[in-house]
């Protein structure tokens, strides 16, 4: 799954970096929790959680449904 989970963040990345920011992947547990860490301008932004729920949570879930929920790390 986690190579899934990688080429879903490849189709937001360029969206991000855009914006001056970045996501990382940290983990994927076996329960379908994606683990990232929003960085650059994204990091600091005070929409970012609504950019990794309405955003790349999203777009998880369309692609892999085995993704229950995309979580912000630091």
């Amino acid at each position: 799954m986690k190579e899934e989970v990688e080429k879903v963040l490849e189709m937001v990345r360029p969206g991000l970096q855009a914006d001056g920011g970045d996501v990382e992947l940290i983990e994927v547990t076996e329960d379908g929790i994606v683990k990232v860490r929003l960085k650059g301008a994204c990091g600091s932004c005070p929409m970012s959680t609504m950019t990794l729920k309405m955003g790349i949570e999203r777009a998880m879930k369309e692609r892999i449904p085995e993704v229950k929920e995309v979580v912000q790390v630091q």
